[in-house]
């Protein structure tokens, strides 16, 4: 049996049991549920960036090979249930084809209020805007950094804030000791107004504006053949400044699959619920799970 099949074949097994190290009962978020989401249709799967609407009830991701999909939840109490309506098709270019092999690696989304829908590459690390799923791609400038990133290290997440500014960062900041720079665009120009402190070992994957105006950062630590730990860490922003930090979750290593894209919002008790989409790298041994936590404080 190939090596890397049994080191998979090991990282399917603790991911389905887990491996405790730390308790999570202190922590300010709490598990909902956890929803494995199939397809069969070879374009599923790989997904990075989601977007839920704000009651929850449907959703957009995308996949880092190009793909958009759309789908509405069923829910049952709390928990997601199923998913009908679903529909995906390729993401284009701006002359309105098909992305290019060299043009993928989509990853980061963020749809703002009128429904135009954003997404950050770091295939070539860009961030495209469209008004519509099927529609074909606007050039956003671009901030000179973006150019010195490293290849399938850069513009991870992507988030929108009431203003409509786009927030960006790159998954890799070049140095342990180095904080990831955050990167904000106006509508005309970038700017690089802060930086988030690198906490190890995690590395980001996913942001999203909450409707309490806050930023939440999604980050995976990938530990090899004991599979991936996530964190959500919540930043209060004031004046081009991180003005306070707060640590949501940190889960056991093996409790989730590779948790990528996250969406925040309010259910109808009020309270903040965290909604969290894993990439399986279209990999048999990984699945796409989509995860709900409830903000408890």
């Amino acid at each position: 049996m190939p090596k890397r099949i049994i080191v998979a074949l090991i990282l399917g097994a603790v991911a389905a049991v887990g491996i405790p190290a730390f308790t999570e009962n202190s922590q300010k978020a709490t598990l909902i549920g956890s929803y494995s989401w199939s397809y069969k249709d070879d374009a599923f799967g790989g997904f990075s960036g989601l977007t839920l609407a704000p009651d929850g009830n449907s959703l957009t991701v995308i996949s880092d090979r190009g793909t958009i999909w759309t789908a509405d939840l069923t829910r049952k109490g709390d928990k997601i249930t199923g998913m009908t309506n679903l529909k995906g098709q390729k993401i284009l270019n701006d002359k309105g084809v098909p992305l290019t092999r060299f043009q993928t690696d989509s990853e980061g989304l963020a749809i703002a209020p009128n429904g135009r829908i954003f997404i950050s590459f770091e295939g070539i690390h860009r961030v495209w805007s469209y008004s519509s799923p099927s529609s074909k791609a606007t050039k956003l400038p671009t901030h000179p950094d973006f150019k010195k990133m490293q290849n399938n290290s850069s513009l991870e997440a992507l988030a929108i804030d009431r203003r409509g500014r786009l927030y960006t960062l790159p998954e890799r900041s070049g140095k342990i000791d180095r904080p990831f720079p955050v990167y904000r665009f106006d509508g005309k120009k970038w700017s690089q107004p802060f930086s988030i402190p690198r906490k190890e070992p995690y590395l980001p994957t996913g942001a999203d504006f909450g409707p309490d105006g806050k930023l939440y950062l999604l980050e995976r630590n990938f530990s090899g053949i004991l599979g991936f730990s996530t964190r959500v860490r919540r930043f209060t922003l004031k004046n081009n400044a991180i003005a306070s930090e707060e640590t949501l979750l940190e889960t056991h290593i093996g409790r989730h699959d590779n948790l990528e894209g996250i969406s925040v919002w309010r259910d109808r008790s009020g309270a903040i619920r965290l909604t969290m989409v894993s990439d399986d790298n279209f990999n048999v041994f990984q699945r796409t799970e989509l995860v709900e936590y409830r903000v408890t404080e």
